[in-house]
This record gives C-alpha cells, sequence and structure tokens, in this order.
C-alpha cells in the first residue's frame, strides 16, 4: 500500500521548491568541500541549474536504454528506474557520480527489485561499448546506489492504479462505452510524465488519475461527473477542490516539459570532465591499475 509505504514517508515531497533545495544543497557541498582540497572557486564547477540539464539528458539516455532494451522491459522496470535515478541526484551531485554510470545501475537494480529476471551478462548485451567495463561499473556502483536510496527500493508507480480506473470506469462510468480506448494517450502522458518531477510530489494515484482525465479529453469523453459524484462523492468539497488542484499541477508538470538545450550540455559536459570527482572516475581507476601493473 502507497499509503504506509516508505516511498511515502521519505520521498515525497511538498513543493517543487523544496525538490531545488536539496539539490542546491547537493551541489553547494560538493563545489565547498572540491574547492578547498583543490584550491578552485566556485566557477570552476557546474552550477546547481547545469545539473539539472545535464540529469534531464540522460533521463532521455534511460528512456531510449529501456526502450531498445532486449528482452522487452516492463514499464514497471522503466518507472522504478526513472524513480531511482531523481531520488540519488537528490542527494548526490553529477560532479561526485557521473549520470551515464549511475543511469545503467539504476536500470539494473530496477530490473532486480521489479522481479524482470536478467543476468548481468544479459544485461549489459545491451550495451554500446565495452561491456566488461559496463558489467564492472554496475556490480561496482549497486551497493552505493542501495545506500543512498537508504534502502527504500519498493516503488509504487502509476501504472497498476491505471488499470484499477481503467476497470472501475467500465464499471460504474457508463457515459464511456469503452475505456480502452483512452489508453494511447494515457500511456504518452505518462511516458512524458517520467521526465518531471511529479513522482517525488504527488502520489501514484493522482498522476494514473491525470493522465485518464487528460486522455479523456483527447478523446472528446467527459468523465468530470466519474471523478466528482463517484469517485469523491462522500468526501466532500474540501477532498475535491484539493485533489483538482493536484492534477491541474501534474498536467503543468508535463505542459512545461522542454528538451535540454543542446548547445548548453556540450559546454557542461566539457566543464565536467575538469570538475569532476577523479576518484569516481572508472578511467582514471582503470589506468591507475594498469600503472601500478
Amino acid at each position: 500500500m502507497f499509503s504506509s509505504s516508505t516511498q511515502r514517508k521519505n520521498w515525497m515531497f511538498n513543493s517543487e521548491q523544496d525538490l531545488a533545495n536539496l539539490r542546491n544543497e547537493s551541489n553547494r557541498n560538493f563545489v565547498n568541500d572540491h574547492g578547498h582540497k583543490e584550491g578552485k572557486g566556485p566557477s570552476d564547477f557546474l552550477t546547481s541549474a547545469d545539473e539539472r540539464i545535464l540529469c534531464k539528458k540522460y533521463e532521455l539516455y534511460l528512456r531510449e536504454f529501456c526502450r531498445k532494451f532486449q528482452p522487452s522491459m516492463p514499464r514497471s522496470v522503466i518507472g522504478t528506474s526513472f524513480i531511482y535515478f531523481k531520488r540519488f541526484y537528490l542527494h548526490n551531485s553529477v560532479m561526485e557520480y557521473h549520470p551515464k554510470e549511475i543511469l545503467v545501475t539504476c536500470v539494473y537494480l530496477a530490473c532486480k527489485v521489479e522481479e524482470f529476471n536478467v543476468s548481468i551478462t544479459q544485461f549489459v548485451a545491451n550495451v554500446n561499448g565495452n561491456r566488461e567495463k559496463a558489467m564492472d561499473i554496475i556490480l561496482n556502483n549497486e551497493l552505493l546506489l542501495i545506500q543512498q536510496l537508504s534502502y527504500n527500493l519498493t516503488v509504487h508507480n502509476p501504472f497498476r492504479p491505471v488499470e484499477g480506473f481503467l476497470i472501475d470506469i467500465k464499471t460504474r462510468c457508463t457515459n464511456i462505452s469503452d475505456p480502452q480506448r483512452l489508453r494511447p494517450a494515457i500511456d504518452d502522458f505518462l511516458d512524458r510524465c517520467l521526465f518531471t518531477d511529479a513522482c517525488l510530489l504527488y502520489a501514484p494515484s493522482q498522476i494514473a488519475l491525470t493522465a485518464i482525465v487528460y486522455a479523456a479529453g483527447k478523446m472528446q469523453e467527459n468523465i468530470n461527473d466519474y471523478v466528482t459524484d463517484v469517485l469523491m462523492g462522500t468526501d466532500g468539497k474540501d477532498k475535491l477542490n484539493k485533489l483538482i488542484e493536484s492534477l491541474k499541477n501534474i498536467r503543468t508538470l508535463v505542459k512545461n516539459l522542454e528538451p535540454p538545450p543542446k548547445d548548453q550540455i556540450r559546454i557542461i559536459e566539457k566543464k565536467l570532465d575538469k570538475c569532476r570527482n577523479q576518484e569516481n572516475n572508472p578511467e582514471i581507476g582503470r589506468a591507475s591499475c594498469r600503472e601500478r601493473v
């Protein structure tokens, strides 16, 4: 149950500002720590805004990796991967741990937790480039990721609530004869929602209901009575108003999505190569090993 889960207790936040504060703090801690050690100033490091742009870029990579994965990956694994990735970078800087390395670890851990049974060998077969290196990165980062998630690995995604709502609509919303007509638009909305912070701000059932309301509007179906009378009929006007506000906010998050600016990404990545913690750079680690040998 989401209501009694660690997700609700430890990983839900009141506002986007709360999330920004955590990300700013992670950035500030890294800059203060490494600036002091290395004699560098703030301008030598990425800003918190730079980090957000970079994370958005690697979220696109995450989605593409999952989309192409063989065997075909369940949506629950994709959703859980995104949530792990977002949680990790609430408390860690991309300058400390590079997103391209954390990304694949998030997906691998999500496969385990969601019981999508693929071996590490099968998993890295989906990785372009040096698969032995990819295996080392994933296995070396797996425990780190689990620790940074505070061992809270169970994730409640909106996909299951969507199925519940569609069954309920078929039973109790008589003006929609075939709720399955809504599914393509629901899936599209939920895919775009992955790239927002909705999963850190709103319950999975609220995200699911927003997707259904959005899809109904796209198909020119009216489910307002279902929401107000069937779902919320006995809960009073105050709870209904709060729900409507949450649905509007989730739609706004999705509506305001913008792709990360490519020209800025190139500059940020060049700067990251210079300011990242080289102790966590697997390339440096492998070179050091060769030198010792």
